[in-house]
C-alpha cells in the first residue's frame, strides 16, 4: 500500500473527541479499495481506545463521500458492509457530518452513525439502482430504523436525490445546520462531559433494543443498568 493510500482517512483526537476524516477529496472521498481498508481500520481502532468519548465523520473537500468508485472499487461484501456497520459496535456515539453529495455507499456510512448533522444543501441518494444493484453496506439494518418501509423502498428503488432540508423531514437527519461541523463539536464536548459507561450502554441498548420483543428490550435494560450501577463513572456523575 502506497502512503498516499495509507492517507485515506486521517484521525486526529482532542479532548476525548475522535474527528475522522475520509480523505480522498480529489474524487469526491469515492470508496476504492483502499478507502475500504482504511475505514475499517478506523473503526476497528475507534473500538478499542476508550479514551474516545465521541466520534466526528465527515469528509474532506467539497462532499462527505460521493459512493463506490466505479472505475475502480470491488464488490466485497463482508468489507463493504463493516464500513457502515462497524460504527455502529464503536462505545463511543459517532456523529456523520455530511456536506455537499452523500451517495450510496457514502450514504450508508452515515447511517451507521448515531446521528447525521447535515447541511441544508447536502445531497442524497440511495444510489445503486442507478448501477442495477441494491444496496449492500448494512443499510437493511440501519435505514429501518429510521423510516417507514414503502419510502425505504420508494427511496431504493428509484435512486432519486433528495437534499438535506427533505432529508430531515424524514427522519434520515438529525440536524440541519448552516455550519454542522461547529454544531457537532459542541454536540460532541456536551456528549464528552457525561458518564462514558452510560453513554456507551445507552447506544448499545438502543441498538439491541429498538425492533427487538418487549422481553429482550427490558431484560437489556436490566442486564446493562447492572453493568453501570455504582461503578466510579456513575458515581462522579452524581457527585456532580
Amino acid at each position: 500500500m502506497s502512503a498516499r493510500d495509507s492517507e485515506r482517512v486521517l484521525i486526529t483526537i482532542e479532548g476525548g473527541i475522535a474527528i475522522v476524516t475520509l480523505n480522498r477529496p480529489e474524487k469526491y472521498n469515492g470508496l476504492d479499495m483502499p478507502m475500504f481498508e482504511a475505514i475499517t481500520r478506523a473503526a476497528k481502532t475507534l473500538k478499542k481506545d476508550r479514551s474516545v468519548r465521541a466520534i466526528i465523520l465527515n469528509g474532506a473537500g467539497d462532499a462527505f463521500c460521493s459512493g463506490l468508485d466505479v472505475k475502480t472499487g470491488r464488490r466485497i461484501s463482508n468489507l463493504a458492509q463493516g464500513v457502515g456497520y462497524l460504527w455502529r459496535d464503536v462505545p463511543a456515539p459517532v456523529i456523520a457530518v455530511t456536506h455537499g453529495y452523500c451517495f450510496g455507499g457514502g450514504f450508508q456510512i452515515a447511517l451507521g452513525a448515531d446521528f447525521r448533522f447535515s447541511t441544508a444543501d447536502c445531497e442524497f441518494s440511495i444510489m445503486e439502482s442507478k448501477w442495477g444493484l441494491i444496496p449492500d453496506m448494512s443499510l437493511t439494518v440501519t435505514l429501518r430504523e429510521l423510516v417507514p418501509i414503502d419510502l425505504a423502498k420508494e427511496l431504493t428503488m428509484t435512486a432519486r436525490r433528495f437534499d438535506g432540508t427533505e432529508a430531515k423531514a424524514m427522519g434520515l437527519v438529525s440536524r440541519i445546520s448552516d455550519d454542522p461541523m461547529a454544531e457537532a463539536m459542541n454536540f460532541a464536548r456536551e456528549l464528552a462531559e457525561r458518564s462514558p459507561d452510560a453513554v456507551a450502554a445507552s447506544k448499545l441498548l438502543f441498538n439491541r433494543t429498538w425492533n427487538a420483543t418487549d422481553k429482550t428490550a427490558l431484560d437489556w435494560e436490566t442486564k446493562l443498568q447492572k453493568k453501570v450501577l455504582g461503578r466510579a463513572n456513575q458515581r462522579i456523575a452524581v457527585a456532580r
